[in-house]
């Protein structure tokens, strides 16, 4: 009979008979299961690869104000409700939101694309206007609130009132398609504002054959329309009291409900998205 050291191999594992096939061990089998380097699918060597690409991001993004979910929540659940036949992942809200802000030069970038590839954009007539965008109504909010710094106190001259928030300035065409926006301290001079948005959109506020740019009262000053004019810009606005008739006063009746309507939708936007702390952009 053997004996049961014979059974053993040096360091306890037990030897296998002649004859008969070796069992494999735990370990072995594991390594047998594990997939091979070459057909593991690639990642990066920092991070990981997104399951979405920004690509579909972007798209998915565009379809929200089409599709008319004007609230990001809302419109995260009923896309991965019911769009999973066209995109198989979609993150949940953080996710979504946290990506989709990393993406907003692209995003502003596919925005310019689309607009002047429209008829609307060739028309020479622009109109620009400000408008307050309220982001409180208490001391505490003014205090402690992340525009603290940003936002302050202003005066809304049309509701005759003070209010605390940013002012949105807007430059959009005759047809009402945005071409150039910025979110400013109510207190900075909207003439400063409407020269610094020329400048810093040299090509897309321009036309071969001028504009005709179309302002209210508050736009009043010989420096900004002489600023303007050397740059094949004309100014259309009301004449104050006393002021001799100005050119195209029938022209600023027709089109000064297009812009408030404008300034309501971006505002309302604003509003259902909580995006107050959006840094200025333009398209």
């Amino acid at each position: 009979m053997i004996g049961a050291a014979e059974h053993h191999r040096p360091g306890g594992r037990r030897a296998h008979r002649l004859g008969h096939p070796r069992r494999r061990t735990l370990r072995e089998n594991r390594r047998r299961t594990e997939v091979s380097p070459r057909d593991q699918r690639w990642r990066p060597t920092v991070g990981i690869t997104p399951t979405i690409t920004d690509a579909e991001l972007i798209t998915l993004s565009v379809l929200q104000p089409l599709l008319g979910h004007h609230n990001e929540a809302r419109w995260v659940r009923h896309a991965r409700k019911n769009l999973r036949y066209l995109f198989p992942y979609i993150p949940k809200q953080p996710g979504y939101n946290k990506r989709l802000r990393l993406l907003a030069t692209q995003i502003q970038h596919c925005i310019r694309l689309l607009a002047r590839d429209t008829d609307l954009w060739t028309h020479p007539v622009r109109i620009a206007d400000s408008t307050p965008v309220e982001c409180g109504k208490s001391r505490e909010t003014a205090k402690y609130s992340a525009l603290a710094g940003w936002a302050g106190y202003g005066y809304c001259a049309s509701h005759s009132r003070y209010f605390w928030g940013l002012r949105l300035h807007l430059i959009t065409t005759v047809h009402g398609l945005p071409v150039a926006f910025t979110l400013t301290h109510p207190k900075t001079d909207e003439r400063d504002v409407l020269i610094d948005l020329f400048e810093l959109e040299p090509d897309t506020l321009a036309h071969p054959d001028g504009i005709l740019l179309i302002v209210d009262k508050g736009y009043r000053d010989a420096h900004t329309e002489t600023w303007l004019s050397e740059r094949n810009v004309t100014t259309v606005r009301p004449a104050y009291k006393g002021e001799a008739p100005r050119p195209g006063r029938a022209l600023l009746h027709a089109v000064r409900q297009t812009i408030e309507s404008v300034n309501e939708t971006f505002k309302d936007n604003s509003d259902s998205n909580n995006t107050a702390g959006t840094p200025p952009t333009a398209f």
